[in-house]
């Protein structure tokens, strides 16, 4: 089955009670069982619901996984995933990821004794130098967030598996339409929901997805016992949003790929960071990892000044300025005092996140109007 055809159909079927074609909205908290222990499948509904089960199906044939778990957040979903591990274990992420991630490994787990090992992944020596007996996962995010660097997957998973250590990949940048990590050898694909997946900048979840039982099992056992659930009702509307997620990433990777090249040609910006560029260091590695180049893009202008930077960000008109990505309509964002202010500047000038940088969450606009935008913002 290709892609187009399981947005729509995988893991959904017409309600068997009355042939609803979507899934309905089961809004309870608990379901009457015959007898004690004797029941259709469902006791409570932070343990399960059938709307819930329905999403984690379609998340994970999407992914071509065989088990889809969904949280209450992308960071609840990684937060599950960190209390996989234990006092003393070693966790290698990419230097250049989510604010929201290295603040609950940085400022939540390390205060609970993990490790954490913050890299940057573009040379696999770089994370083997780091590997040792204690190192228990290897996170990745690619694209990366804010700086679109690309990792190279199937050579870190190899790395893991000759090391017999886990690997994560934070899919939310790609989404499956674009990438599937467990196709190339990754234990575990998170995705911030809220994003792409949802669509719609309507609702908030996090899902993760596996094809080991075993890993499936602890994930299931931590989603129960600490309770971080998605609703019903957003589960509802993240079903409606995947259906039409290949054409809204169509739409998405052709008006980032017009703007991308329209501020490279600009005469008042000094660098565009977005993979679909022949002048990405990493252009060839997303020609062979993604099937396109996504809606995500940053840009930083010539003289690097702060001021000016802030002018052309609140004079934006089409491009609204505010947190998240992923939705229909543009957004743009500060990553220094938005999405990434819980990351020291220190650490944030290590990796080459400038105070001065603009990320752009490209929607399904006409370009050219959003090119309009931005060429009478920057002038």
């Amino acid at each position: 089955m290709k892609f187009a055809t399981k947005a729509i159909h995988a893991g959904i079927e017409p309600d068997p009670s009355t042939g609803a074609i979507m899934t309905p909205i089961y809004q309870t908290s608990t379901f009457v069982q015959e007898s004690p222990g004797k029941h259709k499948g469902y006791e409570y509904a932070r343990t399960h619901n059938p709307t819930r089960t329905a999403l984690q199906n379609a998340l994970a044939a999407l992914e071509n996984g065989a088990y889809g778990l969904c949280y209450a957040s992308g960071l609840a979903a990684t937060d599950a995933v960190l209390k996989l591990f234990r006092p003393g274990d070693e966790i290698i992420a990419t230097s250049d990821l989510y604010g929201g991630t290295y603040r609950i490994m940085k400022r939540i787990y390390e205060a609970y004794g993990l490790i954490f090992h913050f890299v940057d992944m573009s040379h696999m020596d770089n994370i083997a130098g780091m590997v040792t007996d204690k190192t228990k996962l290897v996170w990745i995010e690619t694209p990366t967030n804010p700086l679109l660097r690309i990792i190279d997957i199937e050579a870190v998973t190899n790395l893991c598996k000759q090391k017999g250590i886990y690997c994560a990949v934070d899919n939310t940048f790609a989404s499956p339409y674009l990438q599937n990590p467990l196709d190339s050898g990754a234990d575990i694909v998170m995705h911030s929901v809220t994003k792409y997946l949802g669509g719609h900048s309507d609702s908030v979840m996090g899902a993760l997805i596996t094809n080991n039982e075993e890993l499936a099992k602890q994930l299931q056992f931590i989603q129960n016992a600490t309770g971080a659930v998605p609703g019903p009702q957003d589960c509802f509307l993240v079903l409606r949003g995947i259906k039409t997620l290949h054409v809204r990433m169509q739409r998405h990777c052709e008006n980032a790929l017009k703007i991308a090249q329209w501020l490279e040609a600009h005469p008042k910006v000094s660098k565009v960071h977005y993979p679909g560029l022949p002048s990405h260091t990493g252009h060839a590695l997303a020609s062979r990892q993604m099937k396109d180049f996504g809606g995500m893009l940053s840009f930083e202008l010539r003289g690097d000044s702060y001021e000016e930077a802030m002018h052309v960000m609140e004079n934006l008109h089409l491009f609204s300025l505010a947190e998240s990505l992923g939705g229909v309509e543009s957004l743009c964002s500060h990553p220094a005092s938005m999405t990434h202010a819980s990351i020291p500047k220190e650490e944030r000038m290590k990796v080459g996140l400038k105070d001065t940088l603009i990320r752009l969450s490209v929607g399904i606009e006409d370009v050219d109007d959003l090119i309009a935008d931005l060429e009478q913002a920057i002038g």
